[in-house]
């Protein structure tokens, strides 16, 4: 069974889809807060915590803009328009993550759970690239798992399959020549 926070994670990952996509559409009904709670209903007894879904989703809704914009240095080659919708926001959720919850959430969680993400609903190598990218942004914003370690004095929130190692920006499965 997935931890509390992956779920809620999932469902703010599913209700950002949703928001992006009605947003793009002209929906001028499209709100962040009752897509949120029509996804998370099946879900409120195992989540526990439902603040965490919204305020991780309004979160990225109100940064997005900025998101976007750090986020089109770290993939120069892949304009954030281009890159599939599930990964535009898993990486949002990662960055976003990164940013502006270090206090609750050690960067590797947040890159290992966006990873996480990736695989279970993006392409064949959106982990990879969502790794690649979320791993540039973690040594841009000079993070460091020393520094992690020392501001959560043990009270880490545990991954999904432990820690993940930053690495290259390959391209995504979906993005590469030919396809």
């Amino acid at each position: 069974m997935a931890s509390n926070r992956h779920l809620g994670r999932i469902i703010s990952l599913q209700s950002l889809y949703e928001y992006e996509f009605r947003s793009k559409a002209g929906d001028a009904t499209a709100d962040i807060d009752h897509i949120v709670a029509k996804n998370i209903t099946p879900y409120e007894k195992a989540l526990g915590d439902t603040e965490f879904v919204y305020a991780l989703s309004r979160g990225v809704v109100e940064k997005m803009e900025s998101l976007d914009e750090d986020l089109t240095p770290l993939a120069p080659e892949w304009p954030i328009s281009s890159i599939a919708a599930i990964d535009r926001n898993v990486l949002r959720i990662g960055l976003y993550e990164l940013k502006y919850t270090g206090d609750s959430v050690p960067p590797k969680v947040a890159i290992n759970e966006a990873v996480e993400l990736a695989k279970a609903f993006g392409s064949e190598n959106s982990s990879k690239f969502i790794n690649g990218v979320l791993g540039t942004a973690f040594k841009q914003l000079g993070l460091s798992a020393d520094d992690s370690a020392k501001n959560h004095h043990g009270k880490q929130e545990k991954s999904q399959d432990g820690d993940t190692t930053p690495g290259e920006t390959p391209a995504p499965a979906d993005q590469k020549e030919g396809k």
